[in-house]
């Protein structure tokens, strides 16, 4: 799926600088607080696009005598800087300049581009309108690209199971994004009808909570992944059914699997085997289990397989993966 990651993610930096910069514009033209927080959660976006790439740029890189199983895991590093990034850089800034605001509210500015009178509030209008335009192709990308991979799973569901911080972080930025936007443009509204200026600090608060609670979630789903996640239980349990099936294999013990990368999956079995099968038959059935799990998984890249008696793995039980 590296390819419909790299596309969502030069998809989200494009759309996001484009709309970054019209933001600033409108901000500098009108003076309007929810429109430069939300500049500055664009230009945070498209820092994080950047710190994605080269996440997954370096987490290509191959093993090596010091790093024997890769370096998968960076994408992981990465994601959870991005999710700082959005907490510090997005939603802090934008919840202090909406605290500004409502300390010395004013309302948008009019303003003159090339001799002609423009109006504050219609200039945010229609720049938050191509923000949202923009936005929302973004998602819909990002969107397909996480459907692709995660099939017909609810939405919440689906970025839980997910090992690709890639895509799941994009979309979240999107969602994050186009629900900003929704506030940016009812504070800049709101605050023209009701001649009432301290909303358009109020929709800047608003923003910056909806990325800290974005970020937050970013951040406890990335630890996750970056300390060391589990595959599918499906994936598991397909395991323990490959190996079961093989003649000579009295029980399975332990099975144990850890994500190294998005599609890098280690396997660990432990299995309690008839004590007649010579070590000639016993290297043909791990061949043909190493065999039938790849095929089963291209993902599954490492396995390890380890004899021991079902008594003695009893001894000292490892948890279940």
């Amino acid at each position: 799926m590296a390819h419909e990651s790299t596309s969502a993610i030069y998809t989200a930096a494009g759309a996001n600088l484009a709309i970054a910069a019209a933001k600033f514009v409108g901000a500098f033209l009108t003076g309007s607080s929810a429109m430069l927080a939300e500049g500055v959660h664009s230009v945070v976006d498209t820092t994080n696009q950047i710190l994605l790439l080269i996440g997954m740029k370096r987490a290509q890189r191959p093993a090596t005598a010091t790093h024997p199983f890769g370096y998968g895991r960076e994408i992981y590093f990465y994601a959870f800087i991005v999710a700082l990034f959005i907490f510090l850089g997005g939603g802090a800034f934008a919840i202090y300049e909406g605290i500004h605001k409502l300390q010395h509210p004013e309302p948008a500015a009019d303003a003159t581009f090339l001799g002609y009178h423009l109006s504050g509030f219609w200039v945010n209008v229609a720049i938050l309108g191509f923000a949202v335009l923009a936005e929302g192709y973004s998602c819909y990308v990002a969107l397909k690209a996480f459907w692709a991979e995660k099939g017909s799973r609810p939405p919440l569901a689906a970025i839980r199971r997910s090992k690709d911080p890639s895509l799941f972080t994009v979309l979240a930025e999107d969602v994050a994004a186009l629900m900003g936007l929704v506030v940016a443009l009812a504070g800049v509204v709101l605050a023209h009808i009701l001649d009432m200026p301290s909303l358009d600090g109020w929709s800047s608060i608003g923003i910056g909570l909806i990325l800290v609670g974005m970020a937050i979630f970013l951040m406890i789903e990335t630890h996750g992944l970056l300390i060391g996640e589990a595959a599918d239980p499906e994936l598991v349990a397909a395991i323990r059914e490959v190996v079961r099936g093989e003649v000579g294999v009295h029980h399975v013990n332990t099975v144990l699997t850890q994500h190294l990368g998005p599609s890098d999956i280690l396997v660990n079995v432990s299995l309690d085997l008839d004590d007649t099968l010579s070590a000639g038959q016993i290297e043909a059935m791990v061949t043909r289990i190493e065999t039938r799990l790849k095929a089963r998984d291209p993902d599954v890249t490492r396995i390890f397989i380890e004899v021991q008696s079902r008594a003695s793995a009893m001894v000292a039980p490892a948890p279940a993966a």
